[in-house]
Order: C-alpha cells, then structure tokens, then sequence
C-alpha cells in the first residue's frame, strides 16, 4: 500500500508552512484518479439519492483551487471563472471524465507551482473574497482550498461508491 502523500517527506521547493496544503492537494488528486479508473461517463451527471453528481465534484474540486487561489494572488475572478462557476454542476453531455481528470491535475500543478512561489512573510496579508469582498488572508485562502478540496473528494467517493454498486446490481 502506498504511504500518503504527507508521509513520503517534504516537497522540494515548497515552504515549509504550505507544505500541509501541498500534501493535501496532491493527496486529492490521488485520490481522485484512482477512485475514477473505470467509471463511466454514463454516470458522470447521475445524482443517487439527491447527492450531487460526480461531474458536479470533479468541476467544483477544479474550480474551488483556481478561485481560491486566484483571490491568494489578490486578483478577483474574470469573467471566465464566473462562467464557469455558474456552469458548475449544470449537464454537459460533451463533458467526459477524461476532460474534468485533466483539469484537476492541471489545477492542482499549477496550484503546487503557485505555492512554491510564495514567501512566507505574505501568507498574513489580508486578501478580499468574492464581489463581498469578505476578509480572508493568504494562508487561510490556501488552507481553506485544501480542506475544501478534500470534503468534496469524501463526497464523490461516496457518490462514486453508490453509483458503482448500483450500477453492478442492474
């Protein structure tokens, strides 16, 4: 059994005080991957008991890294990311899990790259959040991705899970 991605050791060029966010985000993306080898696009939009889709988790899982760390950089979203913010969740046929898998790697590598770039003496700076501007700072925006990534990849496993054993009992 693979040991998680936390217990392999440090990442060479992260800091050490973003390393935690660095595991978990790898982590998710291992995760993620694994649990969806095999799993058909048929399912990608199916919503057993009320649950949201596995399309629904992998858009969000991408979208919720590039939002938040987007708003680390002190940039508000563009229109691109509100578009598609707003398409979350919403059925795609075109959509594949092939095409969501990639966006989430890409996601997390470039949020990997992202935080090596980021000196330790910003992670209290004060960051706003959303149209609201709400308070955040750097380090919170980042914590907060990865413990949102990671309640959302609980999530799709379950749903996964459910739609598997259905889906093997028809």
């Amino acid at each position: 059994m693979k040991k998680e991605v936390w217990l392999r050791g440090p990442l060479k060029g992260t800091p050490v005080l973003l390393q935690p966010v660095a595991h978990a985000l790898l982590q998710a993306l291992e995760e993620v991957t694994e649990m969806m080898e095999g799993f058909p696009d048929a399912l990608l939009w199916e919503t057993p008991a009320g649950l949201a889709s596995p399309a629904f988790h992998l858009q969000h899982l991408s979208g919720v890294i590039e939002r938040l760390f987007t708003y680390a950089q002190g940039e508000q979203l563009d229109k691109r990311q509100l578009a598609n913010l707003a398409a979350e969740g919403e059925r795609d046929e075109n959509i594949n899990v092939s095409a969501l898998l990639k966006r989430f790697e890409l996601e997390v590598y470039l949020a990997s790259r992202q935080l090596s770039k980021t000196e330790e003496l910003v992670l209290t700076q004060k960051r706003a959040v959303g149209r609201a501007k709400l308070p955040s700072t750097v380090i919170g925006l980042y914590v907060h991705a990865a413990e949102h990534t990671m309640r959302h990849v609980g999530q799709l496993l379950v749903t996964v899970k459910v739609l598997k054993e259905n889906s093997s009992s028809l």
